[in-house]
């Protein structure tokens, strides 16, 4: 018979829980993407969305696309861990899913709005917050033009949404500004290694960026 082990089991590392928000535009989807390719032990954080689906978007990857009778249904049963409605639609993150990944030790990324932020701070103080900014507003509605998939009043609206938006800078542990691609990137890959203290958003530099951004 082999000796019995009186060695305490081995304890899990509960996962790291990343938030990522910022205005229509910003880069958000893009960065977190390649993110999440470059670092394997990051898991996406699948949303519910009520919104249609884009052309090159998979259910189940990009998001789960479901009914509005039925993201209403979950919010009843309490079976979200945050959600919100932007654009006239409603987004939002499961709760388990999220509970039991984070307690298998994995790390997780959410890409949500602010709104849904705020909700995961409450439930989830011990999360990571990220907030990623523009370098102007000319930029971020040039960005916004170069989708091809707005008109010329739904690109107003969200060119006013994200000054409302980008009011909730402060509230986020950390603050990247999108100014090149590469650079947002590599900002993004030192705050998810934990050596991200220089981005932190009460750093100086950052308030005559947002005065402009908010002018």
């Amino acid at each position: 018979m082999p000796p019995v082990s009186n060695s305490p089991a081995k304890r899990v590392r509960r996962g790291r829980l990343f938030v990522c928000a910022a205005p229509s535009g910003a880069g958000k989807t893009s960065l977190v993407r390649a993110l999440l390719d470059a670092d394997p032990s990051l898991k996406f954080s699948i949303s519910c969305t009520t919104r249609p689906r884009r052309t090159k978007e998979v259910d189940g990857h990009d998001y789960h696309f479901i009914s509005r009778e039925e993201f209403e249904r979950m919010v009843d049963a309490g079976e979200f861990l945050e959600y919100a409605q932007v654009f006239d639609n409603y987004y939002g993150t499961p709760r388990r899913q999220a509970e039991e990944s984070l307690a298998k030790g994995q790390d997780l990324m959410l890409e949500i709005d602010w709104q849904g932020a705020r909700q995961v701070r409450k439930a989830m103080p011990e999360c990571v917050t990220i907030f990623i900014l523009p370098p102007s507003r000319a930029a971020l509605e040039e960005r916004l033009r170069n989708r091809g998939t707005d008109s010329d009043e739904v690109i107003a609206r969200r060119l006013r949404d994200a000054v409302a938006d980008m009011k909730h800078w402060k509230d986020f542990d950390y603050v990247i500004v999108n100014d090149t691609f590469e650079h947002a990137l590599r900002d993004l890959k030192a705050i998810a290694a934990g050596k991200g203290a220089a981005l932190r958003s009460s750093r100086p530099e950052l308030k005559a960026i947002t005065a402009a951004l908010l002018a």
